[in-house]
């Protein structure tokens, strides 16, 4: 039987299952039915997963909310789902505007100290509204005695980077298999665990990637699942220590924290437990990784995968020697399309938007997609944007997203491309490559960067860094200095805040 941990807190998995059945009651007793929405704003939390499980048993969707969201954020996406219900944790009752919440109840969860305490004890607030304590519902209630109904997954929204977040609904193909079960073989299949295993989490579980790896272990019913409230590098290595875990999700921007550690800080830790690391989400840069594949051995594997489409590839520390800049090949039952923009496909090596077809996860639907997304699928595969190119024997490499491209002087430049040199510069601790409104070309490049400690740069030096490792026309034109990006906790930049100031006067963002 397995466990959960919080930390070092273990909730042993009988123990689990019992709070799961009897938040399912709760659930059914506030109107959640079968394919109903309810929300969760929530750090990560053991409770989380509780919730996860309850959605299972009275086969309802559930949204897990970025509690780095406003307001008037929250309320758009509650309207929008049509939730039921919304679950969050009290010290983010301040987050909420109850009066745009109308009628939806509100089930308030204890944070717990742990959590607080890696949030510097931020204090629970003031409640503005009315709310019930989901904890006392749970404990007066009796365990639900029914079987699992469905189990419909994450029901993710899109970042809204492009306008007005969108929500993926998938597992919408009642003949498709029930995604537990698919979750439960994907343990097996993707990360090759073995009973006994420990999978340890440390990102966001608001994620798509991390709350999914987190699902795999409690579907498969034989790995220990370690949740960590918020990533801190020696609190990280602790605890990886502590669990002997076996099993890590772990993204660019932490490896790169993690390597920043003087060298006997790191070798302190006894990691020998570790024998699968994998990240998915943003560019692993090809430095970093042969860093972390030095420091811990060919443990790294890296997935290509989106909120919409889920896992599409699987790429080894083997394989990313062999074939810098990879992310793999598609996993077995799926093919990729490479086409251009007439939806004629591409040449072997030639870039184009990236179709995918992967039937083990389904189909999906957005809730409030403009148009018909006719563009969006093509002879059975869907798109979310990303474009890239196909080698011979079918590896796929990734350019860049469609919309993050920069169209100067009629030529198509990829900022992931510049990115991965800029990082490279001995003074650069951070970087994000973007375009800004040009009256001649259209647009020009703008490079946003964070400097390391005690050093600087100047649009001069960073040319000439860049000048013998990428054709003139990629040079950006602009440089901004910060004192630190906007990053959410997955690692992804929120480029959109750096860009739309350059934008706000112009009459359309290209």
């Amino acid at each position: 039987m397995t466990s959960l941990f919080l930390n070092k807190t273990e909730v042993l998995r009988t123990d689990f299952n019992l709070a799961a059945r009897k938040t399912a009651t709760v659930l059914s007793d506030f109107g959640v039915k079968e394919d109903s929405v309810i929300a969760v704003l929530m750090r990560n939390d053991v409770r989380c997963m509780e919730i996860v499980e309850a959605c299972r048993l009275v086969g309802a969707r559930y949204a897990m909310l970025n509690w780095h969201a406003t307001a008037q954020e929250i309320a758009t996406i509650l309207d929008d789902a049509e939730a039921v219900v919304l679950i969050a944790h009290t010290d983010l009752l301040g987050q909420l505007d109850m009066a745009a919440l109308g009628a939806t109840p509100v089930l308030t969860i204890e944070t717990p100290n742990d959590i607080l305490g890696a949030y510097s004890n931020t204090p629970a607030p003031e409640q503005k509204g009315d709310t019930s304590s989901l904890s006392e519902l749970k404990d007066a209630a009796r365990a639900f005695e029914g079987e699992p109904l469905r189990f419909r997954g994450l029901f993710a929204y899109t970042s809204g980077s492009t306008g007005k977040p969108k929500g993926i609904r998938r597992n919408t193909d009642p003949n498709a298999p029930d995604s537990y079960d698919v979750y439960a073989k994907l343990a097996e299949d993707l990360l090759m665990a073995v009973p006994g295993d420990k999978l340890m989490v440390a990102a966001p579980l608001y994620h798509s990637a991390p709350h999914a790896l987190s699902t795999f272990a409690l579907a498969c019913g034989y790995m220990d699942l370690v949740i960590v409230p918020r990533f801190d590098p020696v609190e990280f290595l602790e605890m990886l220590e502590f669990h002997k875990v076996t099993h890590v999700y772990i993204v660019p921007t932490m490896m790169i924290r993690l390597l920043k550690l003087p060298a006997e800080t790191r070798s302190h830790y006894d990691l020998s437990s570790l024998r699968f690391a994998v990240s998915t989400g943003s560019p692993w840069p090809t430095e970093i990784k042969s860093a972390m594949i030095d420091w811990l051995g060919p443990i790294f594997f890296e997935s290509y995968g989106a909120s919409e489409l889920g896992f599409m590839t699987l790429i080894s520390s083997e394989e990313a020697t062999e074939r810098p800049g990879s992310v793999g090949k598609i996993l077995p039952g799926g093919s990729f399309k490479i086409l251009n923009d007439d939806l004629e496909e591409c040449p072997v090596g030639e870039v184009g938007t990236i179709y995918v077809r992967l039937p083990l996860f389904g189909d999906f639907a957005y809730t409030n997609a403009d148009g018909t997304m006719v563009d969006q699928r093509v002879d059975g595969h869907a798109t979310v944007g990303d474009v890239g190119y196909l080698d011979d024997d079918g590896y796929l490499y990734i350019s860049d997203r469609k919309k993050d491209m920069i169209i100067s002087g009629g030529a198509n430049i990829f900022p992931a491309e510049i990115e991965a040199e800029l990082i490279k510069m001995p003074q650069i601790l951070d970087c994000a490559v973007f375009g800004a409104p040009d009256p001649e070309f259209g647009e020009q490049i703008v490079a946003a960067v964070q400097c390391a400690d005690g050093t600087g740069v100047t649009l001069e030096d960073i040319r000439s860094f860049l000048a013998s490792r990428l054709a003139k026309f990629k040079l950006p034109k602009k440089l901004d200095v910060h004192d630190a990006l906007p990053r959410e906790d997955s690692g992804k930049i929120f480029k959109k805040r750096l860009r739309d100031p350059y934008w706000a006067k112009k009459e359309k963002s290209i």
